[in-house]
Formats: structure tokens, C-alpha cells, sequence
């Protein structure tokens, strides 16, 4: 199991990237705007919820020791997809900035727990 825990931190790093550069571009170019875009950002915040479920699994059945910081990063990385899916339609206009730059954060907070792990 804890292969499979790297494995989707790779996944849910890479899918925040793509996520948040597209949304970045469809901010600029109306012609990016396209439903998919937030088929990518479901895929990769479900990616996350994926790996952090896996993450809770190797703590609490194998009872494995990890960095605290490890652990607070990725409870982080949650509560920033909360922030993020609460402001959704209070700032419709700039939503695509909102989720563009929020999956980026939330890309680079995956980054940090990986290197803490």
C-alpha cells in the first residue's frame, strides 16, 4: 500500500498542474472554457481525497510513523479544497483565477508533504 501512496502523490501533483494550468489559460482564452476543464479539476481534487485516504489507511492499519508536517499537509491540502469549493459562486467572474491558482496551491502543498514523507 505505501507503493501505491507515492503513486498518487505523482497522480494528484500532475492532475493539480493540469487542472490549474488550464484553468489559468480558459481565464484568458474563452476558447478553453469548455465543461472538461472541471471534469480535470473534479479528477484531480479526487485524487487527492484518494491519496489522503491512503495516506490515513498506512497510518491507522499498519501504524507506520511519518513527519507530522507530512500530516499536516495533507489535512492542508483538504481544507484548501474546501476554501476553494465555497467560493465558487461568490466570485463567479474570477472563478477560473480561483480554481487556476488553487489547484497550483494545492499542487505545491503535495509537493511539500512529499518531500517531508
Amino acid at each position: 500500500m505505501e507503493g501505491l501512496h507515492e503513486l498518487f502523490a505523482w497522480v494528484a501533483v500532475i492532475a493539480n498542474a493540469l487542472a490549474g494550468l488550464w484553468c489559468l489559460g480558459a481565464h484568458w482564452l474563452p476558447v478553453l472554457r469548455v465543461p472538461a476543464v472541471w471534469w480535470c479539476v473534479a479528477g484531480a481534487e479526487i485524487a487527492v481525497g484518494i491519496q489522503v485516504v491512503l495516506g490515513v489507511l498506512l497510518l491507522t492499519a499498519q501504524g507506520r510513523s511519518v513527519d507530522e508536517f507530512h500530516i499536516f499537509y495533507g489535512f492542508l491540502t483538504i481544507v484548501a479544497m474546501v476554501i476553494l469549493y465555497s467560493y465558487r459562486f461568490s466570485i463567479r467572474a474570477w472563478q477560473y483565477l480561483l480554481y487556476g491558482f488553487g489547484s497550483l496551491f494545492i499542487m505545491g502543498l503535495g509537493i511539500r508533504a512529499m518531500t517531508l514523507a
